[in-house]
């Protein structure tokens, strides 16, 4: 599977010309942007990586994705966008990735225009298409969208496949990010960082942001050893687990009270 969409997507840049310009992948170090910075690479592109992170920033995940660019050979940037994360979203309500997914866009697009990529790439998969959406209403094929309104265009090499799918790929390229065992926004393994069990009703505040990150990496701890996917809202502090019994939810509630929560 991984050689055709390799040879598929190869196809598609040199019909396009993209595959001789520069690429920058939005790189979250999850499996869809691993899978299409892995693509990529091999379908011989002109590569690089870049990563957002920020205070609140899982750091295991971050470490596993730089080891993941190294082992590519992939040129990866990393910017810190804690202070323009507070500047945009502290006092305003949630949810927070709201907030924080247009400060990356728009560093993103700035950091390539001025470091002379052409295109933005993004791990989109086709459950991430939703109608009325601005890139999926570009004409022709929506893996290459170049609205202006965007200010660079952007491509989404593996829209078309399936999040199943694009597991299967992972699987055959034995790709295994580090994982959280974060709820998540779905069933699918679809992780991000704690800030975004900020509750929605809330005006977030660092010490909000700060309890999300403190609160959810301890029960990550418990989610790991047991093997299920937890994660706490806050300041409600409403427990989510997929697959938890009486006893997992115990040990969490546990948790939080020795952290005097």
């Amino acid at each position: 599977m991984m050689e055709q969409v390799i040879k598929d997507v190869r196809e598609f840049g040199e019909k396009t010309g993209i595959i001789n310009k520069r690429v920058l992948v939005l790189y979250s170090g999850g499996i869809d942007s691993s899978v299409t910075l892995y693509v990529l690479k091999k379908a011989g592109f002109k590569v690089s990586a870049l990563t957002f992170f920020h205070k609140w920033s899982w750091p295991e995940v971050l470490r596993w994705g730089m080891k993941f660019t190294k082992s590519l050979n992939v040129e990866h940037y990393l910017i810190d966008i804690t202070d323009a994360l507070l500047r945009r979203a502290v006092g305003r309500k949630g949810p927070i990735c709201i907030h924080c997914k247009k400060v990356m866009l728009e560093n993103a697009k700035w950091f390539a225009l001025n470091n002379n990529f052409s295109y933005l790439a993004k791990g989109d998969n086709a459950n991430d298409k939703i109608i009325g959406t601005l890139l999926d209403q570009c004409p022709g094929d929506i893996r290459l969208c170049e609205i202006p309104k965007i200010g660079i265009p952007i491509f989404r090499p593996l829209v078309k496949y399936k999040a199943d799918f694009i597991q299967k790929l992972a699987d055959e390229a034995k790709i295994k990010p580090y994982r959280m065992y974060e709820h998540g926004r779905r069933r699918q393994w679809r992780e991000g960082c704690p800030l975004q069990y900020i509750d929605e009703e809330e005006r977030i505040t660092p010490e909000l942001m700060d309890l999300a990150f403190r609160v959810n990496y301890e029960v990550s701890k418990i989610a790991r050893k047991r093997k299920v996917r937890i994660s706490v809202r806050v300041p409600s502090f409403e427990v989510m687990c997929w697959d938890c019994n009486d006893e997992v939810i115990e040990e969490v509630r546990k948790a939080l009270a020795s952290m005097g929560t």
